[in-house]
């Protein structure tokens, strides 16, 4: 129940923030560029208030306050390790929203800034779980309920880098109207039954709460929205989605559960390889995949809901694949 209680606070707090969060971004003129290569009619959207993931952020890290101090006290830190983590991928994407802001155009931190500050909080992460046990080289493999041993250098290195590359599969779904929002959200849900299903409350705890707060954000993010996450918002949420998938020890989880994610990310690069194999030729009519969709005739509305109920269905199914990993 502890973690409902988080969700439902969570919700409240996300609303009440939007509320004067959203205002106080227009008075900052702190609107989205949008870029030149995409969509004619999201130039429209120019100007839309961005960092809006604050609100959700905020709503995270009260709800984790109110109802997970009680586990830190008895020693299980889980929670808390999560959420410091999704917030350094938030404060990266707040530098380089701020950054974008100021130069009035899309473009904020270098490729090789984020990458390097992304892996490095990534690194910190995992040295932290192992230090604090949450953590083994054993690769857990859903469906099959086995594990695969592998040397912690290994692992390590493998972690660091599947983490990076999900914060950043999120960032790029996050290019509609309450797309990453709205398919993120099945995907807590799914780490929060998760996590009571397998007795680890605290990351429940966590859980519940970006439920909640996802669900008050989308409230203004919904089309047409109102606000947009900005990076601020989209790496919190990787980092959120990533460090509930390690510290529940099951990173390939995030294979079935992070499906919308990894099909968007694949069809971007593969219209950037074609592309210059084929020196101008394109598979898509633009990438990722929900521009494609949004140049094929679907409405936002309809892709959002489309690729939130595929990521639902992927949630149960994977729901099924790791519930007996404990009970033999």
């Amino acid at each position: 129940m502890t973690m409902l209680y988080a969700g439902v606070l969570a919700f409240l707090v996300s609303l009440v923030v939007g509320r004067f969060l959203i205002p106080a971004l227009r008075a900052m003129k702190a609107g989205q560029s949008i870029k030149e290569i995409g969509p004619n009619w999201h130039k429209s959207k120019q100007g839309t208030p961005t960092m809006g993931g604050i609100m959700f952020m905020v709503a995270c890290v009260i709800a984790v306050a109110a109802f997970g101090w009680k586990d830190v006290a008895a020693g299980d830190w889980s929670a808390l390790f999560v959420l410091v983590f999704a917030l350094l991928y938030g404060v990266i994407g707040f530098i380089d929203d701020y950054a974008k802001i100021k130069k009035k155009e899309n473009t904020g931190l270098t490729a090789g800034w984020k990458f390097l500050l992304q892996l490095a909080v990534a690194i910190a992460f995992l040295a932290l779980l192992r230090l604090e046990g949450h953590l083994s080289p054993n690769l857990y493999v859903p469906f099959l309920n086995v594990s695969v041993s592998l040397p912690w250098i290994v692992y390590l290195i493998f972690a660091a880098f599947v983490i990076v590359g999900c914060v950043n599969a999120v960032n790029l779904t996050d290019g509609l109207d309450g797309l990453a929002g709205s398919v993120t959200l099945p995907v807590a849900v799914f780490f929060a039954v998760l996590s009571a299903w397998w007795d680890r409350g605290p990351v429940g705890v966590f859980a519940g709460a970006l439920a909640g707060g996802l669900l008050g954000f989308l409230v203004y993010n919904f089309y047409p929205a109102k606000v947009f996450m900005g990076d601020t918002g989209s790496l919190f949420l990787g980092g959120a989605v990533c460090g509930m998938a390690f510290a529940l020890d099951a990173p390939l989880v995030l294979v079935p559960v992070g499906i919308i994610y990894i099909v968007e990310t694949l069809s971007d690069i593969l219209q950037v390889g074609y592309f210059k194999l084929t020196h101008g030729k394109r598979i898509f009519r633009m990438a990722p995949l929900h521009h494609h969709l949004e140049l094929g005739g679907w409405s936002e509305v309809r892709i959002v809901l489309t690729f939130t109920g595929i990521t639902v269905a992927f949630c149960l199914l994977a729901f099924v694949g790791v519930m007996y990993r404990y009970s033999i």
